[in-house]
């Protein structure tokens, strides 16, 4: 995948979360709730562009963060 789209992606979960005033470690916790093995660390790498996220996680941050999937990928 295209190194700079997923910089972006990862920027925009990261403003997503801080708008819902979310830590890592909070957002981390309720993914997991909902079944997605994602830790504190993996979300900072999804943040920073390192780790690519999979179609369960793309999902459960929508619902969590309550925004449109446009909001994760659309350049901003």
């Amino acid at each position: 995948m295209d190194q700079k789209y997923e910089a972006m992606v990862g920027r925009n979960v990261r403003a997503l979360r801080e708008k819902a005033g979310l830590t890592q470690e909070l957002l981390a916790a309720r993914l997991q709730v909902r079944g997605c093995d994602v830790t504190r660390s993996a979300l900072a790498k999804i943040e920073v562009g390192q780790r690519h996220l999979y179609p369960d996680e793309i999902r459960a941050i929508k619902e969590v963060l309550g925004v449109p999937y446009a909001a994760i990928f659309e350049e901003a």
